[in-house]
């Protein structure tokens, strides 16, 4: 997490809540992904296929919707510009009572 939170540090409003273990990355408050057993995971909307085409899609846990592999982690403009390209393809937050 702390690797991947580090590759991100040029992304701003980028936060992570832990789950059961795991941890959820949000991105100016949109659940981006996640890091899952040691895999960083997103969400997979048409942006991000587009800029991993070739990304194999992964369950995060048993019962969850596939989500895609991120594989260029080394890469920090890679990353930032899948953020950016994301961002409007997340759904709105939900509001709690």
């Amino acid at each position: 997490m702390q690797f991947i939170l580090g590759q991100l540090s040029e992304v701003e409003e980028v936060t992570y809540r832990a789950m059961m273990g795991e941890f959820l990355i949000y991105y100016r408050g949109k659940i981006i992904g996640g890091i899952y057993d040691d895999r960083f995971l997103v969400k997979p909307t048409k942006s991000a296929r587009s800029l991993m085409p070739t990304a194999p899609s992964e369950v995060p846990y048993a019962g969850a919707k596939e989500m895609l592999l991120v594989e260029e982690v080394d890469n920090k403009k890679f990353l930032k510009d899948l953020f950016y390209a994301m961002y409007d393809e997340l759904p709105k937050p939900v509001k709690k009572k």
